[in-house]
């Protein structure tokens, strides 16, 4: 069976840092996503993927505005001490607003650095800006079921859990 749309694609995958040929993540189990516009997996991941069967391969160049965006400085802020925990760490992430938004839209910020009077944090995804490399194997093809098509997600064996 080749991948098309509403297929279920499962794959092995590696996730590589163009910029110093890093390892980033690499699959213990094979991932499975719903193809066909889902948002189940990157887009031009997802475009190299379409006709492809069991077994074959693909290596997908991402530039930062295929993957996790450009790096954006003015998500980096500088905030008041007092505003954190007392244990609050460098490396530790905090769901927050965006500066100046009321709505519920809450992003995630790492800590960058903590001192006596400021904690900055950074609202960007690790990856922004990085240049990537996403090699995988596809090792499974079935068509979604009704219940996934209409969920527009993989289900696990035992049928829908979320």
């Amino acid at each position: 069976m080749k991948i098309e749309k509403d297929t279920v694609v499962s794959l092995n995958y590696e996730l590589v840092d163009l910029g110093d040929n890093a390892l980033i993540e690499k699959s213990a189990q094979p991932m499975s996503y719903l193809h066909g516009g889902y948002d189940g997996i990157f887009p031009t991941v997802e475009e190299a993927l379409h006709g492809k069967g069991v077994g074959d391969t693909v290596a997908v160049r991402m530039e930062p505005e295929d993957a996790f965006g450009e790096y954006d400085h003015e998500l980096v802020r500088v905030e008041p001490r007092h505003l954190f925990p007392k244990d609050i760490e460098v490396g530790a992430q905090l769901e927050g607003g965006a500066e100046g938004d009321d709505d519920e839209d809450y992003m995630l910020f790492t800590v960058l650095e903590v001192t006596d009077k400021d904690v900055t944090v950074d609202g960007n995804h690790p990856l922004a800006g990085k240049l990537l490399q996403f090699n995988a194997t596809v090792t499974e093809v079935r068509m979604a079921t009704s219940d996934e098509l209409e969920h527009g997600h993989v289900h696990g064996p035992n049928g829908h859990a979320h």
